[in-house]
């Protein structure tokens, strides 16, 4: 098994367009939580989301690239750019054939599908653009990133709900490490911030309604939580062996140094009571790893700020690390400020346990009040706080029961 290492990351987020200013935002308890701006809500039980703000495609390619792209897929190829630069990748400087792409993309071009269902609606199947396939499926965010880097390898997208981006990152782990590719671009891209998707969470009562304090809206493990908060975002990892990085001396920020994965088998949404299969993912992930539990410092949770998740996530960390868990662990919920970026949500997770790794710090979970009862865990309450990491676990578990785990690691 070869060291699989994160060389490269690009990121746009709610708290802003590249991993430096998203980064400083969640060290400072920035909420990037606002009014939709996109469409008009004001229908809508939830009017609140966390966007993109001032992203402007024009800015990053030209119109004619553009219109062949979703916003999800825009947002993929922008923080692949930014993952390749951060990286210090060339052209020559890997075996095309031996690398790829493997994104999380929970939802897909939504936004597509409605633009051009309306235009049929209004004038016909003669408006229908003959992008719109290849603009909304999931796989052309892959897709176009292999394009455009040559990558001849690996190419595909993982869709398993708010677990997608994760999943992406631990089986491009796997790939390398079983020494089947060398590089991989994984992360995970989501727009889905439109009347469907807003109208179908909110029929679901899944949304959070704190309409008049979107900033307040996302408040995982309180006792005033309501739901969670829908966010867009794109988030590229760069992947490769340490025997590469080292060898082109690039810069690590963290090793990846485990995975697991499992699934509820129980309800379409709604998480084990128990925490039963977020308890066997995280299990795996140390087991994966080589890992004690009392060797994780720190846990990114999932954290969405639902009623229920947040009982079952706190009640399976409890189950898995035992005392640990009230004695040594930190554990805090970026959604806090990020709000739940669905297919891409593991993906900024895992960006920012690398930074907190890099920078020896972990982010806050803003909003958090008057813990719930029954969440009764250190969650790093409203404040960054300066801690030396060496080994972290970031949680990802979606609907239909679908559970991941990641541990990253500081490289010796």
């Amino acid at each position: 098994m070869r060291r699989v290492v994160i060389t490269g990351i690009g990121m746009l987020s709610p708290l802003g367009k590249n991993l430096e200013t998203s980064w400083s935002g969640a060290l400072s308890g920035k909420s990037g939580i606002g009014v939709i701006s996109q469409f008009d809500a004001s229908l809508f039980a939830s009017q609140i989301a966390g966007e993109v703000s001032d992203f402007d495609v024009a800015d990053y390619m030209s119109p004619k690239e553009a219109r062949k792209m979703g916003r999800f897929i825009q947002l993929a190829v922008v923080a692949a750019e930014q993952a390749w630069a951060d990286s210090g990748l060339k052209e020559d400087s890997f075996d095309a054939t031996r690398a790829g792409s493997i994104m999380g993309v929970g939802i897909g071009g939504l936004d597509t599908l409605e633009h051009y269902y309306g235009a049929y609606l209004e004038s016909g199947p003669r408006k229908i653009s003959p992008f719109l396939i290849p603009a909304m499926i999931s796989n052309l965010a892959p897709g176009h990133i292999g394009i455009k880097y040559g990558l001849k390898g690996v190419n595909f997208a993982i869709t398993s709900a708010c677990t997608s981006s994760t999943h992406a990152i631990g089986e491009s782990y796997r790939m390398i490490a079983n020494g089947v590719q060398d590089l991989i671009f994984t992360g995970g891209s989501e727009s889905a911030v439109t009347p469907s998707s807003i109208g179908g969470f909110s029929s679901m009562k899944a949304l959070s309604t704190r309409n008049e304090a979107p900033e307040k809206g996302s408040r995982p493990f309180d006792k005033d939580r309501d739901g969670f908060v829908l966010s867009e975002g794109g988030v590229v990892l760069v992947l490769e062996s340490l025997e590469s990085a080292e060898k082109r001396n690039a810069k690590i920020y963290a090793e990846v140094k485990g995975y697991g994965f499992s699934c509820d088998a129980g309800h379409i949404t709604a998480p084990s009571s128990d925490g039963a299969g977020a308890m066997s993912c995280m299990e795996l992930a140390l087991e994966n790893a080589n890992l004690k539990r009392e060797d994780i410092q720190y846990v990114n949770a999932h954290g969405t700020s639902t009623p229920l998740g947040d009982v079952a996530e706190t009640v399976a960390i409890k189950n898995v690390y035992g005392d640990w868990a009230k004695s040594g662990l930190l554990v805090s919920s970026t959604k806090s400020m990020t709000g739940h970026l669905l297919g891409a949500a593991g993906a900024i997770e895992a960006g920012f346990c690398a930074m907190a790794i890099k920078d020896g710090v972990v982010p806050p979970t803003i909003n958090l009040d008057n813990p719930s009862e029954e969440c009764d865990l250190d969650y790093v309450a409203n404040k960054a706080r300066k801690v030396e990491l060496t080994n972290v676990m970031s949680n990802s578990f979606g609907f239909g029961g679908t559970n991941a785990s990641v541990i990253l690691s500081k490289v010796e």
